[in-house]
């Protein structure tokens, strides 16, 4: 994400933002010994900014007034600066100094453990494995441990999806649909699903019809995604374009998909 595309328009903004205050007394002085800029640097964009209609000179008792086109201006851009900040957050909130897992043994705090990822949980235990953790409470068989100091590599493939593709209501819907291959599909597949997604009112009506109980049904492709990350097969009910929109979200993650067509010719 672009925040600020050309060089020097952080400034610029900084600029329009202290005008924006709408002191009377504001010097170019002022805004220079602030954004610690020249005030050569402050005199050049502000002239530049008046020019582009952004900022008004030498009228009435303030030095410099912002205009309402300059108000819109950092509005926009202070949104835009907020999103990039909040996205700049989220990714160091990943970097997490402590860590849940659940203990497969008794556990006592200071106690170096073993990690696993299973059916898209993390387990921490003493049996060995690539990667290992430092327990920072005491914790008993089964219950949630805290953990840090996480070191080498958890091991974890991620998961496939498949794609039952159902036709439409103004194609049939559920009526149109091959509730046999759905089946076979369910059942008979190469490989086990651990978790059903569904989208659309047609995929609600076809799991059950064939008596399939959905995991989730709302923000399906991005759960699609977070279960197949932890390893997770996932089986994957979308109606027509809805087909798009979940394959497209795969295509980004690189995630592996197949795509089956139940629709009665």
């Amino acid at each position: 994400m672009k925040v600020f595309k050309k060089r020097g328009e952080i400034t610029r903004f900084q600029i329009l933002a202290e005008i924006a205050r709408g002191d009377p007394h504001l010097r170019q002085k002022d805004i220079a010994d602030k954004l610690g800029i020249t005030i050569q640097a402050v005199s050049e964009n502000i002239k530049s900014l008046s020019d582009e209609g952004l900022v008004e000179t030498g009228r009435g008792h303030s030095r410099y007034k912002i205009t309402k086109r300059g108000i819109e201006k950092v509005k926009k851009e202070a949104l835009n600066l907020r999103k990039y900040a909040d996205q700049v957050l989220d990714t160091m909130n990943t970097y997490k100094s402590v860590w849940p897992a659940l203990a497969r043994d008794d556990l006592q705090a200071g106690e170096m453990v073993w990690l696993k990822m299973e059916d898209g949980t993390l387990y921490a235990g003493k049996e060995k494995s690539p990667a290992h953790a430092e327990v920072l409470h005491d914790a008993r068989k089964g219950e949630d441990v805290a953990l840090s100091s996480l070191g080498g590599t958890i091991e974890l493939e991620p998961g496939s999806v498949v794609i039952v593709k159902l036709p439409p209501i103004n194609q049939g819907g559920s009526k149109k649909t091959d509730l046999d291959k759905v089946r076979k599909i369910y059942g008979e597949y190469e490989m086990d699903f651990d978790r059903v997604g569904i989208m659309g009112t047609v995929s609600r009506s076809v799991v059950d019809k064939v008596g399939i109980r959905p995991d989730f049904e709302f923000a399906t492709p991005q759960a699609t995604v977070a279960a197949s990350r932890r390893g997770l097969n996932v089986l994957v009910f979308a109606v027509g374009k809805m087909t798009r929109s979940i394959s497209r979200k795969l295509d980004e993650e690189a995630i592996k998909y197949v795509i089956e067509d139940v629709s009665i010719s």
